[in-house]
């Protein structure tokens, strides 16, 4: 069987990010990517110019496409910028029974610009949020759902990590890639105890996507067949790698994406 995800979020016509970041993940961890396009965004790699809304009716309609003929093994939701884009989705997703819901809940790009309309903040806590097996926020969105300050700290991710779950997540990964340190530190919370993460901070400003990146990668691992566990570590170990190489890429005069082939086309 082939292993399938679907990425529901806008499409980065610049490449590096969103739609086309996400089928390129899943294309380097060997799984066929299908697409839902939530926003259209005129972006580069100096930011966003403008943002084009998909209305929910035409959302609905590829949702409907895709999964009544493919057997969608995980879903990753990026951005959906509008409240009634999100209650679209979330409709679509309980109408075909979607599995191995990833929700990175993408509110301002790697430059600055805002992605979500701030009315669509409560729809994404009442909508998405509680379909969700994992909800993948870096620490200004994970402020931004909990209406707190940035996390300074480890603990403080975690009592964040917590109150995100208390919305109903199955389990928070909290990002700490906006932090400071030698050491970029991810938790991974759940009813348990917090799993961290580690990686060494990568000096590169070449990072425009890893958020979608990281979030797709998971999905592409729940497709596959890995328990929740198991693909969040593969993912952090894939992306770790593709900020590592991308600086071998150059693209565009601002912040650079990822490398999503690093081993393949070192390879070939």
């Amino acid at each position: 069987m082939t292993a399938i995800a679907v990425t529901i979020a806008g499409s980065d016509s610049g490449g590096g990010a969103g739609i086309q970041a996400d089928l390129k993940t899943f294309a380097a961890l060997g799984v066929y990517g299908a697409s839902v396009i939530a926003a259209l965004t005129a972006q580069n790699t100096r930011g966003v110019t403008a943002i084009h809304d998909v209305p929910a009716d035409f959302i609905a309609a590829q949702i409907d496409a895709v999964f009544s003929d493919l057997d969608v093994g995980a879903v990753k939701i990026g951005m959906v910028s509008q409240a009634t884009a999100i209650e679209a989705v979330a409709q679509g997703l309980a109408r075909h029974k979607a599995k191995n819901i990833v929700l990175d809940p993408v509110m301002v790009a790697t430059s600055g610009d805002r992605l979500l309309a701030a009315p669509a903040i409560d729809a994404l806590r009442r909508e998405l949020i509680p379909r969700a097996l994992v909800v993948t926020p870096n620490l200004p969105e994970a402020a931004a759902l909990t209406g707190a300050r940035l996390a300074r700290n480890e603990e403080e991710m975690e009592v964040q990590a917590r109150e995100i779950l208390a919305l109903g997540a199955r389990t928070v990964l909290i990002k700490g890639g906006h932090g400071e340190g030698a050491e970029s530190v991810d938790l991974l919370v759940g009813m348990g105890e917090a799993v961290r993460l580690v990686a060494k901070r990568i000096a590169t400003r070449n990072t425009h996507g890893s958020g979608c990146t990281l979030s797709s990668a998971i999905a592409a691992g729940l497709a596959k067949g890995l328990d929740l566990a198991a693909a969040v570590h593969a993912a952090k170990t894939y992306v770790t790698a593709a900020i590592a190489g991308a600086d071998q890429l150059k693209i565009g005069h601002g912040h650079g994406p990822l490398h999503h082939f690093h081993a393949q086309w070192r390879q070939s």
